[in-house]
């Protein structure tokens, strides 16, 4: 019990994450090598629209570009995230052990994760990754809002150029 408390009050005391513009945002994301950039900047076209209302919390690390699409301003409300890698992307589920895949098309063995590659952005107009999203949003706790305005956060910058 003393532990928890500790965690919470802890965690009230963190300073808020810092809000990305979108310029801000895309200068991020242009400092990965060209091809990962625009393969990036077009997974997150197709992304965006299926998280109306989402928060976007970026991770700037020096391996990869995270990106988690959450239904409020905390890690533990995430959906979707894509982990931009230096030749792929992975679409991950964070409910991905409960979701119906008829397709065998989620990877992964964890307790809880799974994920897809994504090297072309088509991939995730599928009908089946369309339904595997679609899944994913209706765990979403609390939901989405659709009406709220998108918002991006910069939760982690370990990057160095």
């Amino acid at each position: 019990m003393a532990k928890v408390r500790l965690r919470r009050e802890a965690s009230a005391r963190q300073a808020p994450a810092p809000t990305l513009t979108s310029a801000q945002l895309t200068s991020i994301i242009d400092a990965r090598p060209p091809a990962m950039a625009k393969l990036t900047k077009a997974v997150l076209a197709k992304l965006r629209p299926r998280f109306p209302g989402a928060v976007e919390m970026v991770y700037d690390k020096k391996n990869a570009l995270v990106i988690g699409f959450c239904s409020a301003e905390r890690v533990s409300n995430v959906i979707n995230s894509i982990a931009v890698y230096s030749k792929w992307i992975n679409l991950y589920f964070f409910e991905g052990d409960t979701l119906p895949d008829p397709e065998g098309l989620l990877q992964g063995t964890g307790s809880m994760v799974r994920s897809i590659r994504v090297t072309d952005a088509a991939e995730l107009d599928r009908p089946a990754v369309k339904a595997l999203m679609a899944e994913a949003r209706k765990c979403a706790e609390p939901p989405l809002d659709p009406k709220a305005k998108r918002k991006v956060l910069l939760k982690q910058a370990t990057r160095r150029s």
